[in-house]
């Protein structure tokens, strides 16, 4: 039974190990942040309606200092939240969405002056977030 399992398995361990040869990242391996799962407030005429989590990953130049970078993540996530209670990337018209080129744009720049220049390589929001509800939005959230 076990030797079957090994042998069904097989071809799909070559095709991962073909895959990471083949050098389809494009990112050094390894070289980034990734943050904690973020509460993101989504507010409509100055009321909050609804939030949204995401999970975002700072991907880091091939030069910078991964160590140092990672041991930061608290200051990421922090200018993350502060960003987005500031202004906060809702969707006109979608309260169950986040405006995500604007939060990449907004967290790359925070990103970039915590670490300083030519650190940042570009910032990416991973799938696996969402929004708290999805439905049983107030009608004058939902305008």
């Amino acid at each position: 039974m076990l030797r079957r399992a090994l042998v069904l398995s097989l071809p799909l361990t070559l095709a991962a190990g073909a895959a990471l040869a083949d050098g389809s990242s494009n990112h050094e391996a390894g070289q980034y942040v990734d943050l904690a799962q973020v509460a993101l407030p989504i507010v409509a005429d100055g009321r909050l309606v609804n939030y949204f989590f995401v999970y975002v990953r700072i991907n880091l130049m091939p030069g910078a200092d991964l160590a140092k970078w990672r041991d930061r993540e608290p200051f990421f996530r922090d200018a993350l939240v502060l960003i987005a209670h500031r202004t906060p990337f809702v969707v006109p018209g979608d309260y169950t969405r986040i405006d995500e080129p604007r939060l990449k744009a907004a967290l790359f720049q925070a990103a970039s002056a915590i670490t300083g220049p030519g650190q940042v390589a570009s910032v990416e929001i991973l799938p696996g977030g969402g929004p708290m509800r999805r439905t049983g939005l107030s009608v004058t959230a939902q305008r």
